[in-house]
């Protein structure tokens, strides 16, 4: 499945799917591979309880996520097996497949019609909802349902030069993602490198925070050196805010590294002509900390 949006718009194309009942879900189509009928699954002993088995892809080995059953709600009901699809997605360099009880559509909204999770929304998988025909369709945070299901931390393997810490002791990494998951993993690699950081949900947050914290500075550099930042977000994408520093004077000498789950040359050719230092795939801690002291070095010579 091929998306027919272009990066860098604000623009969200939304694959629309059950879990059960009639409420709408929605994962971004640019994380979706394809969608197939429910295949026949082998069970795998200790895995997670949200995982009901593996199917065989064309010689590869796919884990199959009941989605209903990962946010918290009750597991997609077997009586319901003539309309169940897996959605094939890819993403932070893996391939798994989500069990939804049936695929509506795919639905073109654009970004500022995403609002934030209810206040007291129960499940912390949701991250926006959109008003769509008298429903608000959740946004389901595909990423934190693959680190609950993994269950594991991230941690790098090389610490600063102390010298370079110490020339880092005002200054702050801003960090940008509307994934709570990701902004956590990436703000625990700073934590563990002894780095101080700040972080925001958007782009629009994101150049709000970056005013602020560089108005009192000779140099916008000297307040923030670097903004980790993701691609797909509301308000304002990483794309987007990277063009916005760079049009910048006093902002444009900023290293940015986007920092995304979605795989392929074509990111990083968009990052690029959008004035980013680097790109990155989610989450490969060792990667993201040689990138962080690389763009440190440069910040702080």
């Amino acid at each position: 499945m091929q998306s027919s949006i272009k990066p860098s718009t604000t623009r969200l194309e939304l694959l629309l799917f059950r879990l059960n009942t009639k409420q709408n879900f929605g994962i971004n189509v640019l994380k979706v591979k394809e969608i197939i009928p429910r295949p026949a699954l082998t069970q795998i002993p200790h895995s997670s309880p949200t995982v009901v088995g593996v199917a065989e892809l064309r010689g590869k080995t796919v884990p199959i996520i009941d989605l209903a059953l990962a946010i918290g709600r009750s597991g997609i009901r077997a009586e319901t097996n003539a309309e169940q699809k897996v959605i094939i997605a890819e993403f932070s360099r893996s391939t798994q497949g989500f069990l939804v009880s049936g695929v509506d559509r795919i639905v073109v909204r654009d970004w500022n019609e995403v609002l934030p999770p209810p206040s007291g929304a129960a499940s912390s998988f949701i991250t926006g909802v959109i008003r769509m025909e008298n429903q608000l369709v959740q946004l389901v945070d595909v990423e934190q349902v693959m680190h609950q299901v993994s269950d594991s931390d991230v941690a790098p393997q090389d610490q600063l030069d102390p010298a370079l810490i110490a020339k880092l002791k005002d200054r702050n990494i801003l960090v940008v993602d509307d994934s709570t998951v990701a902004r956590n993993q990436t703000c625990r690699i700073l934590d563990q490198l002894g780095i101080h950081h700040i972080t925001a949900r958007d782009g629009k947050e994101a150049m709000a925070l970056i005013d602020t914290l560089t108005r009192d500075c000779d140099k916008a550099t000297d307040c923030v050196p670097i903004v980790i930042s993701d691609i797909e977000m509301p308000e304002m994408d990483g794309y987007q805010l990277t063009r916005e520093i760079r049009a910048n004077p006093r902002y444009q000498a900023m290293y940015i590294l986007l920092h995304t789950s979605l795989d392929g040359k074509v990111n990083a050719e968009h990052a690029r002509d959008a004035g980013a230092d680097e790109t990155l795939t989610k989450f490969e801690p060792d990667l993201l900390t040689e990138e962080v002291v690389k763009g440190l070095k440069q910040m702080a010579p």
